[in-house]
């Protein structure tokens, strides 16, 4: 039966396109690499520290290639309907994304597949980049050792439980699996929460009228 040893090789004799492969991963998925990551400099096949800086450089590569396109995006389509549709879809998940951008962008660092729409839309609708930068650095400095923190978790939990590679991948699979429902019951409650505090602000402001 094939160990986990296997996999701790096969990476090790490949790191330089593993670390690559975390940059470009930063860039276009986020929560699976960061914590597939953790898992791998759990079992020793790449360095914690080295992974982070590559985690860190990833992100930052998206949050100012995302920013940057949305500013050109805005340029360009405006009032693309496609555009004007996905607006509509940031606000579902971010309603008081304009009166507070700053904590809207913080936030979406923790829910899955919404920080991208945030990232590309905070360029597009020209929020300042100061606030910008600030909130996206910040998030990313506690959402990156987090989950990769969370990963040398997973792993070392799922190693105790066996080091033979296929019950071993199985359970961080389960792991994960948890993690993404778990990350999506945090967006229906943080979706509700956001509503309940904009429906009250629009009562208060009608009252004062």
């Amino acid at each position: 039966m094939h160990t986990i040893n296997i996999l701790t090789r096969l990476v090790e004799n490949h790191q330089v396109l593993a670390y690559m492969v975390i940059f470009l991963g930063l860039i276009f998925e986020g929560e699976v690499v960061v914590i597939s990551t953790g898992v791998l400099a759990h079992l020793g096949a790449l360095d914690f520290w080295l992974s982070l800086l590559f985690i860190l450089g990833g992100g930052l590569a998206k949050t100012l290639g995302g920013y940057y396109l949305g500013c050109f995006l805005g340029q360009k389509y405006t009032n693309n309907k496609f555009f004007i549709y996905i607006e509509k879809r940031l606000f579902y998940f971010m309603p008081r994304f304009k009166e507070r951008p700053f904590w809207s962008i913080f936030f979406s660092k923790f829910i899955m597949g919404v920080n991208y729409i945030v990232v590309i839309f905070s360029g597009f609708k020209k929020i300042d980049i100061k606030t910008y930068l600030k909130a996206e650095f910040l998030s990313t400095l506690i959402w990156a050792p987090l989950l990769l923190s969370l990963g040398y978790f997973f792993s070392y939990t799922a190693i105790h439980i066996s080091r033979e590679i296929s019950r071993f991948s199985l359970v961080i699979l389960l792991f994960v699996i948890i993690f993404l429902l778990f990350d999506k019951l945090m967006a229906i409650i943080y979706r509700f929460f956001e509503y309940f505090k904009n429906n009250i602000n629009h009562t208060k402001n009608n009252g004062d009228e």
